[in-house]
């Protein structure tokens, strides 16, 4: 199944590659406030759905441009054909295409490939998580303080801003800094692989952290919702880092 969505992965970045060399020519459309999507969003999406449909036809999916069609499937495959379709649309070269797949809600296979660097992210549950084929780990970091942290600003509910702020200050304080790439899937990429220490975000979808989130439990990290108990996938509130530093960044980000 992971070579099946690594292949379907390349597939989309392809398109993706080709359609970043003559931007100016995209058909875009807005879908709500600061959120877009191109034609290169739903080729891409489409490419997806067609190669794991044609090997696994009892499969559901939940897509970011398709919906949801998982109704009574076991296997759930969990997609973003591009993630950080502004950051596309601008030439700034920060985006992936994130394919996760869950068995009876665990997620099982997760794969994220960022086409502008050639680098393939892969986790099987178990299995452990691998950039390019090399075992990946998260940080060794035992302190916030000296700390790299990632996160994304909740750009669609912005009545969320205020509260978000506060958390960020605090982090800012603490720690050696904060960068906003602008793509969640990759950020928690980039956990795995040790390059940030943690990352936090809001006001997210499922397919915006599905295959990433397997990334970083498999590269020996932690990820959690706000609160205790919550499901990130359902609630869209994710705090993932390298274990040591995992309790601080949650305090933090959601102290009062």
């Amino acid at each position: 199944m992971l070579n099946t969505a690594v292949k379907a992965a390349r597939k989309a970045g392809a398109i993706i590659s080709r359609a970043s060399s003559d931007l100016d020519r995209l058909t875009v459309r807005s879908k709500r406030k600061n959120d877009f999507v191109s034609e290169v969003d739903h080729a891409a999406e489409e490419v997806i759905i067609r190669a794991l449909r044609e090997a696994y036809p009892s499969h559901g999916f939940i897509a970011e441009e398709s919906g949801d069609s998982s109704q009574g499937a076991e296997y759930v495959w969990i997609i973003d054909p591009l993630d950080g379709t502004t950051n596309f649309l601008h030439g700034f070269p920060q985006y992936c295409v994130s394919i996760a797949l869950r068995h009876k809600g665990v997620l099982q296979q997760g794969v994220i490939f960022d086409p502008t660097r050639n680098e393939l992210f892969t986790a099987t549950r178990g299995a452990g998580a691998y950039l390019n084929d090399r075992r990946i780990r998260v940080s060794a970091t035992d302190e916030v303080d000296g700390a790299l942290f990632s996160t994304g600003f909740p750009f669609r509910e912005l009545a969320d801003f205020p509260a978000y702020l506060r958390g960020f200050e605090r982090v800012m304080r603490v720690s050696a800094g904060v960068r906003r790439p602008g793509a969640a899937a990759l950020d928690l990429a980039w956990v795995a692989a040790g390059r940030t220490d943690g990352f936090w975000e809001s006001g997210l979808s499922a397919w915006d952290m599905a295959a990433g989130a397997l990334l970083v439990r498999e590269a020996g990290g932690i990820v959690s919702g706000y609160a205790s108990g919550e499901d990130f996938l359902e609630s869209g509130r994710i705090v993932a880092a390298a274990p040591k530093v995992h309790e601080a960044l949650l305090g933090l980000v959601t102290q009062a």
